[in-house]
């Protein structure tokens, strides 16, 4: 074969490969610009596009905060700014060192965060969230690759227990549990802010397509005040400790507002680590003031008293002897002290607490009077205050009523409420004879700062005013001359009625202590001044066992908080003489 014709073949084979090739790169080109077009737009796009989300602030919670009475307000819920640790395992290229170095900035173990990122995933959950800003900088000097801080608002409890179970909390996804934080919680959310655009290869914003500012969440200013709250909850506290009880609750409502003054109960728990306690028991989660039913025994013969008197039924002065015990439908009742108090009158009745008088006094206003009377003391339903998970009282519908629930009920038996209701009856007998719906919120503060004050709902009279007024004398002499004495204040008049319940069991029956004193609730119930009643209260101390009756417990701590309430807090003036 000539040098020519190999020369030839050469440039033909070279033509035909250089030929397949043409069509090759251009059958990828069809393919990728006419037959996957929309693909690579759409990654380009994507490239091009971001996204940004700004996060609203939640609504503070305040309180106000009288000091010598002068009133500011003080945060009790607020959002601060935090910074959580995020990983991508895929960018970081030394892992070992990376944990190393982490672990001693964050208290993570270094095998926890090691076992998270040895891996080539593009996303795992945060290493640490809650980090302060000085924490956040000492990371990102360390220049870790892969390792990135993100800025996120946290829900922060500045006194940490102090009104715990009034407050709820905000869990990890930044919902409202509980309290005002769960029954306000779309209103102190907020909305989300959202930026979306185009920026170029550098990450310049090229264009904007959406543009959204977040909307800060409502604020709101709670009608509790701090300095209350704070020496109550420590009074409370102290009461505990010192009488041995299990548990106990304070309510203080305001009788001329309805508003909320103090609400404690303890043991509460710190919001702020709420996570601690979950495991334990959810259930301290819950306000016992509003959520735990009880049987409230002796505090709740004024209601029946009232609803007698208001009727006509009876007076003030009506007088009759009682023996020690009574039958009914066969059923033994006695007095507490197996005891009989030759003749009384309507005030002696309540002065030594006589369930046998209570009985006659029950069936002289009669049954269809008197679940007509409770149901407007609201003992029947909820009061509808604005907090979450609140319980309705609980006792037989009137249908079901046989002569031994109203005899028992005259007395504090057979019927459960809750320690609001109690203290929303006993404003109704101080307030003129005018039931308060209570309330928890005062002002709303909006986004922008303006503020507007809550429309509170018209109360509903339950009892006339001279009803009202010879209740509030009885229940004077009841402190001056009965059982509830160790309330008192110096220089004030107070009213009130002590209570020691029975706890009732499950199938029937009621508790019994293993030294035979049985296992009761120790309440006092009452408010002041008696003239011109500010506030009532209700104290309530769930298994006591240092004593037995409260009129040794519940009573002297009402008294201790009266006196805070009456010199510190309303700063009034004594009406009578100090001994």
């Amino acid at each position: 074969m000539s040098d020519t014709n190999s020369i030839e073949r050469r440039f033909t084979i070279l033509g035909v490969f250089v030929a397949f090739l043409l069509i090759l790169i251009l059958g990828r080109m069809f393919e990728k610009q006419v037959m996957q077009h929309d693909r690579y737009l759409a990654l380009a796009e994507d490239q091009q596009r971001f996204e940004e989300i700004e996060v609203a602030q939640r609504g503070r919670i305040y309180v106000h905060d009288t000091i010598e009475g002068m009133d500011s307000l003080y945060p009790l819920a607020m959002d601060v700014k935090k910074y959580a640790v995020m990983v991508v395992p895929q960018h970081i290229k030394d892992k070992e060192g990376a944990a190393s170095k982490l672990s001693g900035l964050t208290g993570v173990s270094r095998d926890e965060i090691f076992t998270k990122i040895n891996n080539d995933k593009l996303y795992v959950p945060a290493i640490k969230r809650g980090l302060s800003l000085a924490d956040a900088d000492m990371i990102k000097k360390e220049k870790i690759s892969g390792v990135y801080l993100i800025p996120e608002n946290v829900r922060y409890y500045p006194e940490k227990s102090l009104a715990s179970q009034l407050l709820g909390f905000v869990n990890a996804e930044g919902k409202g549990n509980y309290g005002v934080e769960g029954h306000y919680d779309k209103e102190l959310l907020g909305t989300s802010g959202m930026m979306v655009g185009e920026q170029d290869t550098l990450g310049r914003v090229i264009s904007l397509i959406e543009n959204k500012d977040a909307q800060d969440g409502t604020s709101y200013v709670l009608t509790l005040d701090r300095s209350v709250q704070y020496f109550v909850e420590k009074s409370l506290r102290e009461a505990l400790e010192e009488y041995k009880a299990d548990s106990g609750t304070v309510v203080v409502m305001d009788t001329q507002t309805g508003g909320i003054v103090a609400m404690a109960s303890a043991p509460n728990y710190d919001p702020n680590n709420f996570r601690d306690y979950a495991e334990d028991s959810e259930g301290i989660f819950v306000n016992p003031a509003i959520a735990h039913l009880y049987e409230p025994g002796s505090i709740f013969k004024p209601l029946i008293m009232s609803a007698a008197i208001d009727t006509g039924a009876i007076t003030p002065e009506t007088k009759n002897t009682f023996d020690w015990h009574v039958f009914i439908q066969g059923y033994e009742i006695k007095t507490a002290e197996r005891k009989a108090f030759g003749e009384e009158d309507m005030t002696q009745v309540l002065q030594n607490s006589d369930n046998v008088a209570m009985v006659w006094v029950s069936e002289q206003l009669g049954k269809e009077n008197m679940y007509k009377y409770l149901t407007k003391f609201g003992v029947f339903d909820k009061t509808n205050i604005d907090l979450d998970t609140e319980v309705a009282g609980s006792a037989p519908a009137l249908k079901e009523w046989r002569d031994i629930n109203r005899a028992t009920i005259a007395f504090g038996q057979g019927i459960a409420l809750t320690p609001l209701e109690m203290v929303c009856a006993y404003t109704a007998i101080a307030n003129n004879g005018i039931y308060l719906y209570p309330h928890m919120v005062d002002k709303i503060i909006a986004p922008g700062g303006s503020e507007k004050s809550v429309e509170k709902r018209e109360g509903e009279r339950v009892i006339s005013e001279e009803t009202s007024k010879k209740m509030r004398e009885m229940l004077y002499q009841v402190v001056e001359k009965g059982h509830s004495w160790r309330a008192k204040v110096p220089g004030f008049k107070i009213g009130a009625k002590t209570g020691t319940a029975q706890i009732p069991k499950a199938g029937g029956g009621y508790e019994e202590s293993e030294d035979g004193l049985g296992v009761f609730i120790h309440s006092l119930a009452g408010f002041a001044p008696v003239d011109n009643p500010r506030y009532a209260m209700l104290v309530k101390l769930d298994k006591p066992k240092t004593n037995k009756y409260s009129e040794n417990t519940a009573a002297p701590l009402f008294g201790k908080i009266s006196s805070f309430l009456l010199n510190y807090y309303y700063r009034l003036s004594p009406t009578e003489p100090v001994q």
